[in-house]
């Protein structure tokens, strides 16, 4: 299990989330089989979606990042309910990559910087709301703090950090979310790029023994920060044989007709928690008759 936690400064001009997420990594690294260095691309993607799931108001609403840069990764793609639970998979997730000259983890290399970074926040209306920026370096960190800039107005710094250990395991996970209120003077962001340079890497922080309030405590160090609520946070899939069936429905009559063409039975593997679902080719028929129905109200 990992935590969220909340602070504002003493002031009202700034506000932060912090993640520990160690957990939550090493359950999705397990699932997927994940590389070290696609260990590193979902990990910071899911402590990002789910800092950003955890500010949603509304109870049945969540938040979708996917990062589509061109890199040999593929689509890295994350979801997080309101509570901050989240799940997500990436396209190649044996990809391996040699370490950057530093080495570090080449995240940016895995991922790429020549497509978009795109956040949908689905909160149950007709429409879900969807803003998309170009990526600037893949490293994801970077990556979103640019889009709250371009796409939403609103002066972000982002951290994320995921240390794989030798055997591959996470060792440690989080980051934080920081953004400036309305009315902030620009001692705040001097003050903040001050002490997140002086703070070094998450990983560091995280690797020390401390958890996220350590993350909170440097970055808004001298700022008068006041601890709001810590929220517990994990790895969480939420399909089920109903989801999956009705998934399969939308794929449409003639995927099913050549599904059940074939004589078999089919099986359905969830992207999230690779949970397999197998359907005889009865139920395949009974699915068949569900499309065609809704393609026949569609065409109405």
């Amino acid at each position: 299990m990992g935590n969220i936690t909340r602070a504002v400064t003493e002031d009202g001009y700034v506000k932060i989330s912090a993640i520990e997420a160690r957990d939550m990594v090493e359950k999705a690294r397990q699932i997927h089989g994940l590389s070290a260095v696609c260990t590193a691309a979902l990990g910071r993607t899911l402590c990002a979606v789910s800092m950003l799931g955890d500010l949603l108001k509304e109870d049945e609403a969540t938040v979708t990042l996917r990062l589509n840069g061109g890199g040999p990764a593929g689509s890295v793609l994350a979801v997080s309910d309101s509570q901050g639970n989240a799940r997500g998979y990436v396209q190649n997730p044996k990809l391996e990559l040699p370490k950057r000259p530093d080495g570090k983890l080449d995240v940016g290399g895995a991922i790429g910087k020549t497509g978009m970074i795109s956040v949908s926040r689905d909160l149950g209306l007709r429409e879900p709301y969807i803003g998309s920026t170009a990526l600037v370096s893949g490293e994801v960190a970077e990556d979103l703090s640019a889009y709250f800039v371009e796409s939403e107005q609103t002066p972000t710094a982002c951290g994320l950090g995921v240390l794989v250990a030798p055997d591959r395991s996470v060792r440690c996970a989080g980051g934080f979310l920081v953004q400036l209120l309305p009315g902030a003077p620009e001692s705040c962001i001097d003050k903040l790029e001050a002490n997140i340079a002086a703070m070094g890497s998450v990983t560091a922080v995280l690797d020390a023994g401390g958890g996220e309030r350590a993350l909170i405590s440097h970055v808004l160090d001298g700022m008068a920060p006041r601890f709001l609520e810590t929220t517990p946070v994990a790895y969480k899939c939420y399909c089920s044989r109903e989801r999956v069936s009705q998934a399969v429905v939308s794929a449409g009559p003639e995927v099913l007709r050549d599904m059940i063409a074939s004589g078999e039975d089919a099986t359905v593997s969830c992207q999230f928690c690779d949970k397999i679902y197998r359907f005889t080719t009865a139920e395949l028929q009974s699915l068949l008759e569900q499309a065609e129905r809704k393609a026949q109200e569609e065409e109405e």
